[in-house]
C-alpha cells in the first residue's frame, strides 16, 4: 500500500460489486517472507496473463532442478464445509533443466519427449503426488485443500466455512491489472445455516 496509495481506493470499488480485491504485490510478499523448506519452489514469479496467472519457479523434480513456468487459469471454486476444491486449467507449460543434470528426468525434458501440453496426465505419474491434487487430467487439475490435514482438522477454518457458505460463495477468481479479483455471490437463503454455524463457532 505505501508503494500504491490508490490500493484502498481499488479495493472499496471492487467491494461495492461484491468483488475482494488482492493486490499481487500482496501475493508476491507472502512467498517472498514464508519461511523457505528444502523442497519449496524457489524464485517464485507472479505475473498476470488474463485471463490467467503465469507462474514460474525453481523447483526439485526428482533429483533434477529446473526453472518450470505455465498460465494458470481457476475454472472454477467449490467452497463447503467438507470440501475446498478449485479446478485449475494448466496452458503454456515450460520446464528447462538448469545445471548439469543426467537423470532421467532431464533426459526427457531436453529431449521433447514430455507432452507439456497436457501436464495433468504427467501429474498421474508423480511419485509423491500432494494429497491435495485430487484429480488431474489433460490440461485439467482440480485441488482439494480440505485434504491437507492442516486445514481439514483446524477447527476454526472449518468453523468459519461453516458460517461463511451457506450465504456468500465465491463464483470466480480472475486477474485484473495487478490484482487477484474474487467474484462473490451471495444467497439470503443460507442464514438459518450459517446463524446456527456462528453460534457453534462462538460456543466452542
Amino acid at each position: 500500500m505505501v508503494k500504491n496509495p490508490t490500493t484502498m481506493l481499488s479495493m472499496a470499488r471492487h467491494a461495492l460489486g461484491m468483488r475482494v480485491a488482492v493486490p499481487l504485490d500482496a501475493v508476491r510478499w507472502f512467498i517472498a517472507n514464508t519461511p523457505p523448506s528444502k523442497k519449496a519452489p524457489q524464485d517464485v514469479t507472479i505475473t498476470p496473463r488474463p485471463p490467467a496467472i503465469g507462474i514460474g519457479a525453481t523447483i526439485d523434480l526428482m533429483g533434477t532442478t529446473v526453472r518450470a513456468g505455465a498460465s494458470i487459469r481457476v475454472d472454477r471454486i467449490e467452497v463447503g464445509e467438507q470440501s475446498f476444491k478449485v479446478t485449475l486449467k494448466i496452458s503454456d507449460v515450460t520446464m528447462k533443466v538448469l545445471g548439469e543434470s543426467f537423470t532421467p528426468v532431464a533426459g526427457l525434458i531436453k529431449s521433447g519427449a514430455l507432452d507439456l501440453s497436457k501436464p495433468g496426465n504427467l501429474a498421474k505419474f508423480m511419485p509423491k503426488k500432494p494429497a491435495v491434487l485430487v484429480e488431474a487430467h489433460d490440461d485439467i487439475g482440480v485441488l482439494d485443500l480440505m485434504q491437507n490435514p492442516k486445514f481439514a482438522e483446524n477447527d476454526r477454518v472449518r468453523g468459519v466455512l461453516g458460517t461463511l457458505t451457506p450465504v456468500v460463495q465465491v463464483s470466480g477468481l480472475s486477474p485484473e491489472g495487478d490484482s487477484l479479483i474474487l467474484q462473490l455471490r451471495a444467497s439470503p437463503f443460507g442464514i438459518p445455516r450459517a446463524l446456527n454455524a456462528a453460534r457453534q463457532l462462538a460456543a466452542g
